[in-house]
């Protein structure tokens, strides 16, 4: 597989002729669908659920502790705390908006919501239990044991739970963002440098790799097309390797899952290990390693700009 981008000409010819003012239509960047929650009562015992610390081994974390929805679906720490203050081995990643992605995780390696309920409730830095020990535990809570029995019938079952915890984190939307309301045609909703530095986001080729509903999460692309971002005296952890660590594959090392863009003004700091702390020092070393340029000085805060437009709201229940 192939990573480096080779669709950026078509997309800087496409992108460099839509001019500032058209809808959606003509745009690389779509703008989140507002939707209505399909279940408000699975969702709310979704939310229950999110925010229990029933499923760490040590009741000391819930889904909250590292995706905190009052800090954007993230911790804004460089890496995860787990289990008893044990440092995780990548950056958190916001869990807004996270249903719009083609994959989960850094490396890729969940394909589903459901995916990754499972890796995180096995995962020994994340809550390091087991199934029958949480249904367990669910049973002899009375609060969530009876919000349990008004959506299902029968036994508690690891099933019935996942699937009200996905209909919450499906629920975990932000639209209505400066952005999308101006893709919609709202041209007064960005200001005269949001809407410059959108341009320069294209112009740049930045696009090529953050676009769609979710402007990014939906290809792996590899951390260092231009440059090797992994050299001394930076030493190479098993993390950094990405989807190599899915496949196996020599040419997935380094490869990643892009990540979106959708309130990244919010969920500092950036990079799959947390090392970049600013908005305006992740652009600078895009434009280096991703791109093969550097980004001037002068355009940076205009991107910043449009980047900040990428702000949506929370759902109702989380304002």
């Amino acid at each position: 597989m192939q990573y480096k981008a080779k669709l950026i000409a078509p997309f800087l010819f496409i992108t460099l002729l839509s001019p500032i003012g058209h809808t959606q239509q003509n745009q690389p960047i779509r703008p989140i669908p507002v939707t209505e929650k399909s279940d408000p009562e699975m969702v709310s015992f979704g939310r229950q659920l999110y925010m229990s610390a029933l499923f760490s081994k040590n009741t000391s974390l819930s889904c909250n502790s590292c995706h905190s929805v009052k800090r954007s679906g993230t911790d804004n720490l460089p890496k995860h705390i787990g289990l008893s203050g044990s440092l995780g081995a990548v950056n958190t990643p916001t869990v807004f908006n996270s249903s719009l992605n083609f994959r989960q995780f850094w490396d890729g390696r969940a394909k589903t919501l459901e995916d990754v309920i499972n890796d995180h409730l096995r995962d020994p830095q994340v809550f390091a239990n087991n199934w029958p020990t949480v249904i367990e535990r669910i049973k002899q809570d009375k609060a969530l044991h009876q919000s349990y029995k008004k959506l299902y019938k029968g036994e508690v079952t690891a099933d019935n739970l996942t699937e009200a915890l996905v209909a919450y984190i499906k629920n975990l939307l932000t639209p209505d963002a400066p952005f999308d309301r101006y893709l919609k045609g709202d041209n007064n909703a960005l200001s005269d440098d949001a809407k410059k530095g959108y341009q320069l986001f294209k112009s740049y080729g930045c696009i090529t790799c953050h676009q769609g509903v979710n402007v990014g999460g939906n290809i792996f692309e590899k951390l260092g097309i231009y440059k090797d971002f992994f050299v001394e005296p930076r030493k190479i952890k098993k993390a950094d390797l990405g989807y190599f660590n899915v496949t196996g594959k020599e040419e997935d090392k380094f490869v990643f899952k892009v990540p979106s863009l959708r309130n990244v003004a919010l969920s500092a700091p950036y990079f799959h290990d947390g090392s970049v702390n600013t908005l305006e020092d992740a652009i600078q070393l895009m434009g280096i390693y991703q791109i093969g340029q550097p980004i001037q000085v002068y355009d940076i805060p205009l991107i910043v700009k449009f980047l900040e437009s990428l702000t949506g709201k929370l759902p109702e229940s989380e304002r």
